[in-house]
């Protein structure tokens, strides 16, 4: 989604026993990846989360390592059981899914997990007193409740087909969790959960450290001690590596090739959803105008950008869904066509200044374009999209800061943002294009207003026949075009540098939340090391 899965967090610091000294901060891995211990691995991160509490978000699409779901998905992206015992029983009317628990399950601490912790996590998730900006993604559940210790029954308000998507959401423990105050507790930065690594510690803005949990219901993990240091600068990441701090980091393509044949490490290549996009602030008077719109979205060469920035890792973004995807609408790609931008604005009455600026109404076309610090992608992004936009006569000043700085200008000032789910278009372009979502923290951050689209993202996310779903996604991606809120530049593939020490690395199709999530350890737990 937008923005939330990148921001650095605020969480509170681990327990007094969890600290960790100076060397750790010279080194994040402590060592364990330069001492090549084989039943041990330290991956290079770029972001880390708000929380570790699933009520509050982290790991809603899966591959949390603390926890489970009812649910997970495949190298294949396919549904498979986890803390359910088999794939939901849904009725005729697709109203009831009917899960099954399996049994035996307990959660790291000893305590049994039943139902009654599938019916606490997802009402408490859907509670609006918990600070859970994702609670729209489970907007048709009505009701859910146990039916004994081992059966859970989800009814929901209509129709909605992804809806088993959405049951990989973690299961957190009741008698934990719901003895403390869900936003603020404990639980947000110590959770306990049935998953196949324990938290062992959690320093803020450095690192997050696991064990294997030996009496996990899938079996113990053959790498025993997982950490994901966090180091946002992409060069540094990359440095980090080459020094052997790290036995693996998900890096830009330009950094990630220069470890190309050397022996001894491999680059994984993921397939994604992660788009890069501008946000074109409806709110400000030069970004919220139609035709400058219109414009930027033909002066800007997003296969220039494929080409120059992504080395070929990616390809043009024309909106949130991928081309190739059988959700993208034919017909939708917008051309390189500078003097059509041009065009546009003369006919909107943007006329060139002395300096070659545009100007209407005594208004220059001018506007800044935030992005992340440490951000080499999302900066190499910014300057091509501010040099195409300079070529049609529209002023675009890039600027670097942290979330902290960005997120209070964001109604007003563009952002290089980024965001991407794979599966259902609902997960994606309900939080960025709903109008009701605006200002609701990285939700739809450009604040875009177009009630056609409205109307066809809740006929998409309430049908059940998959035509009339394609024909509704079909006028959002229209829509986008007409009036285009965002300038979606690339989708990016993304790269992995790992030590080549390890059998069954594999990878799936990624969201935009890379490397937290996803990566070649999104299933660190079946790694065997290599003989």
């Amino acid at each position: 989604m937008t923005g939330r899965s990148i921001r650095a967090a605020a969480a509170t610091a681990m327990a007094a026993a969890l600290t960790f000294g100076a060397a750790a901060c010279s080194n994040p891995g402590n060592g364990a990846a330069a001492s090549g211990a084989k039943d041990s691995a330290v991956v290079g991160i770029a972001y880390e989360p708000d929380s570790l509490s699933p009520l509050l978000g982290y790991g809603k699409d899966g591959n949390s390592k603390i926890f489970d779901g009812l649910l997970a998905f495949d190298e294949d992206m396919r549904l498979r059981p986890a803390l359910a015992a088999e794939l939901p029983d849904v009725s005729a009317d697709r109203l009831t899914y009917t899960y099954k628990l399996r049994k035996g399950v307990r959660f790291s601490d000893g305590t049994p997990f039943s139902a009654k912790d599938v019916v606490f996590t997802y009402r408490t998730v859907l509670d609006e007193k918990t600070n859970n900006a994702s609670r729209t993604e489970l907007d048709a559940v009505k009701d859910v409740r146990a039916e004994g210790d081992d059966t859970v029954v989800f009814t929901l308000k209509y129709p909605y087909a992804p809806f088993a998507q959405r049951t990989v959401l973690p299961i957190a423990p009741e008698h934990i969790a719901g003895r403390q105050d869900v936003n603020t507790g404990p639980f947000t930065t110590k959770p306990i959960g049935t998953g196949p690594y324990i938290l062992t510690g959690w320093s803020k803005g450095e690192k997050i450290s696991f064990k294997a949990n030996p009496d996990y219901w899938g079996g113990a993990p053959a790498v025993k001690k997982f950490t994901m240091a966090i180091i946002k600068d992409d060069d540094v990441r990359a440095t980090r590596l080459r020094a052997g701090d790290l036995d693996g980091a998900i890096l830009p393509p330009n950094l990630a090739k220069g470890f190309e044949g050397e022996q001894g490490r491999k680059t994984h290549r993921a397939t994604t959803y992660d788009y890069r996009t501008v946000t074109l602030p409806t709110h400000n008077k030069v970004a919220g105008d139609t035709a400058v719109r219109r414009a930027l979205d033909i002066a800007v060469d997003r296969q220039a950008m494929v080409d120059s920035i992504l080395d070929g890792a990616g390809k043009p973004a024309y909106g949130p869904v991928p081309t190739g995807s059988e959700w993208f609408a034919e017909g939708t790609e917008r051309r390189h066509d500078l003097a059509g931008a041009k065009e546009i604005l003369d006919e909107a009455g943007w006329k060139p200044g002395k300096d070659g600026i545009r100007v209407k109404n005594g208004v220059r076309a001018a506007f800044p374009l935030w992005y992340l610090t440490g951000d080499k992608l999302r900066q190499d992004h910014a300057l091509a999209y501010a040099s195409d936009a300079k070529k049609a006569g529209i002023d675009i000043t890039t600027k670097a800061g942290t979330w902290e700085v960005i997120e209070p200008r964001m109604e007003h000032d563009a952002v290089l943002a980024g965001g991407g789910a794979p599966g259902d278009p609902d997960f994606d372009q309900y939080l960025l294009l709903n109008s009701a979502l605006a200002g609701d923290g990285f939700n739809n951050m450009a604040r875009y207003d177009n009630p056609a689209v409205e109307a066809a993202l809740e006929t998409g996310r309430r049908s059940d026949d998959k035509a009339t779903r394609k024909a509704a996604y079909d006028t959002v991606q229209r829509e986008l075009v007409k009036n285009p809120g965002y300038t979606f530049l690339t989708h990016i593939d993304h790269l992995y540098v790992v030590n080549d020490k390890w059998d069954g690395l594999t990878t799936q199709v990624e969201p935009h939340d890379h490397g937290l999530a996803s990566g070649p350890w999104w299933n660190v737990e079946d790694w065997t090391p290599k003989k």
